[in-house]
């Protein structure tokens, strides 16, 4: 919230100042570190937090749960699906304080990585726009002597492109909501902007007239205002009445010899980029949308003075999480493949040692940090499969039919690892979005959805909840259905706290990784682990078991491999959809 209007700037400073301490108070000395940090950039997310702590602060010994401290605490307000913004104040407090204690050269070294991780996301995140990257670049770019100018240039540009459309016959048509937003982002800047007064003083007219332009004085509106040699839009554009029919003259008469104008139908043009691929076709429009689901977990209730035998009490709750659905087929027999957003986060992967049935190949245990990423809802089924397999080939050949166990609702099976990623390759060829298989960090990440316990259900399994071999038990579960081939996703009808179906059982499932036999050396974050000079035969990764395996194998930590030229009739896959993070790139 913008507090100008109710505050003097003392009081301003005031209140932004007890935000914080209140903040610091709560939690401990070291967030307010993590808070300066913070205060850079212009909109936050669960990643950038992340990456801040991480790249600036990895000796202040600030927790990892202080990032979702900050973002849930009055420091900052949502104003997307995890995106956060500071408080107008809180943000200028913090930042002076920044100056005061850790002085300009640190702000500038933050800076400077604010714009190396904007250009990594430019080049690896298809889901954020042009104008939230150019956002928080802007935000950067004031606190370096060397880009502050060229970041005043583009701001005034995009004024200027923000009324391009305006003439003598089309005054309405200036992008209000764009001249609100440049005006919004200058304002936020104003303290980096002191040898700019110009641009800040027009901005902060914007805001004026936008809100309520019967109330400015014409001669205001009148007003040039010249920045670094460039002239800003006029802000007569914005008079309450426009210009008059005398002012504008007879439009039939400006135009003598043209004929009546008329509204007409258009096409619109792609522009082509330097890959031969249009801006569409680069980064298409994704829509989440919300859906609700159904949780289970197991409770143990063991033996006791009133109670002959365990029994397992199934606690089931609703919850909601996002998504999109990406339509394979849209001929009246729509096949949909359902995505679901996968928060950002840290987790520990593998398993401890007094995990019952967990072995060394899933230690030492050790912690990944895992940036936001979607994932299908399901396994790939037999009917997305048949249809992209009748899509054009890019590699290799795949069988239109290839499963034992028949039925469009059914996971595939019996496909090999070089089929799964001929099938994503030609699903990123058909939707123009980058679809994979995930890497073995995203599944266990995506599969544990929060939880530390061997499965996502608790403690133990049961074949009320999942599809495996139910003769064998684990932990104190009891025996159950042992229903010996695969049943339809999303049967069960229970997820995890993230929305995914069937992690446990139905099929192992492909992943992107070559087999280590442990987890020495092992990536800290989602990329998959592939040695340099190794060839494609090398065994690869499954997870989650199969309607065949042992309660054990199903486990979140189970590991398993096999040829990637095998394809059996217990082992399936599901997608991912966006780029793997890396090192390298966050640290050009």
């Amino acid at each position: 919230m913008n507090t100008a209007n109710l505050f003097t700037p003392e009081q301003d400073t005031e209140r932004a100042r007890q935000i914080v301490e209140r903040f610091i108070n709560r939690f401990d000395e070291s967030y307010r570190l993590l808070a300066y940090h913070t205060a850079l950039p212009l909109v936050l997310t669960p990643e950038l937090v992340n990456y801040l702590r991480v790249e600036f602060l990895r000796d202040a010994n600030i927790p990892w749960v202080a990032e979702v401290d900050l973002l849930l605490s009055d420091l900052c307000r949502q104003v997307g699906y995890e995106l956060y913004a500071m408080d107008t104040a809180v943000r200028a407090y913090l930042l002076g304080k920044m100056q005061e204690e850790l002085g300009i050269e640190q702000m500038q070294l933050v800076a400077k990585g604010l714009i190396n991780y904007v250009k990594y996301l430019a080049q690896n995140n298809p889901y954020i726009s042009p104008k939230e990257l150019q956002t928080q670049q802007w935000a950067a770019m004031v606190y370096l002597d060397e880009q502050r100018e060229k970041a005043i240039s583009e701001i005034t540009q995009a004024f200027k492109d923000a009324v391009a459309v305006n003439t003598a016959i089309a005054t309405g048509l200036v992008n209000r909501s764009e001249m609100a937003r440049l005006a919004k982002i200058t304002q936020e800047l104003a303290p980096q902007l002191s040898a700019y007064e110009n641009l800040v003083e027009y901005a902060r007219l914007v805001s004026r007239v936008l809100n309520n332009a019967e109330d400015i004085d014409r001669t205001d509106l009148r007003r040039s205002y010249s920045v670094a040699g460039e002239e800003l839009p006029s802000l007569e554009i914005f008079l309450p009445s426009g210009r008059t029919q005398e002012e504008i003259g007879d439009i039939s008469t400006q135009f003598e010899g043209f004929p009546p104008l008329q509204t007409f139908d258009f096409e619109i043009a792609n522009i082509v980029l330097e890959d031969g691929k249009t801006e569409d076709e680069t980064t298409p429009a994704i829509n989440l949308q919300p859906f609700e689901f159904e949780v289970a977990a197991i409770e143990v209730k063991k033996p006791g003075l009133f109670q002959r035998k365990t029994e397992l009490i199934i606690n089931r709750r609703r919850q909601q999480a996002y998504g999109f659905i990406e339509y394979l087929e849209n001929k009246g027999n729509e096949i949909a493949l359902e995505m679901v957003q996968i928060p950002s986060g840290r987790f520990t992967m593998g398993a401890p040692e007094t995990e019952k049935g967990s072995s060394d190949d899933e230690r030492p245990q050790h912690e990944v940090t895992v940036p936001t990423f979607f994932m299908g809802k399901y396994p790939v089924t037999q009917a997305q499969w048949k249809f992209v397999a009748s899509l054009p080939q890019v590699n290799r050949e795949l069988k239109p039919d290839p499963s034992r166990f028949k039925g469009e609702n059914r996971p595939v099976e019996c496909v090999s690892w070089f089929d799964a990623v001929e099938f994503c390759d030609r699903l990123t060829q058909y939707t123009k979005r980058p679809y994979r298989l995930p890497s073995e960090a995203e599944w266990e990440y995506a599969c544990r959805a929060g939880t530390t316990t061997p499965f996502h259900f608790g403690e133990t399994i049961t074949s009320e909840l999942a599809n495996y071999n139910a003769e064998y038990t684990y932990g104190a579960g009891v025996k159950g259905t042992n229903r010996r081939e695969t049943t339809e996703v999303g049967s069960f009808g229970v997820a995890n706290a993230f929305g995914l179906f069937d992690m446990h059982g139905n099929v192992w499932e492909w992943c992107t990784d070559q087999w280590h036999s442990n987890y020495k050396g092992a990536p800290t974050d989602d990329s998959a682990w592939i040695d340099n000079n190794s060839n494609d035969n090398q065994s690869r990764l499954l997870r989650g078991g199969s309607w065949g395996s042992y309660p054990l194998n199903c486990r979140s930590a189970s590991r398993y491999l096999n040829n990637p030229d095998y394809g059996l009739n217990y082992i399936g896959f599901r997608v991912v959809c966006g780029v793997f993070s890396s090192r390298s790139l966050l640290n050009p």
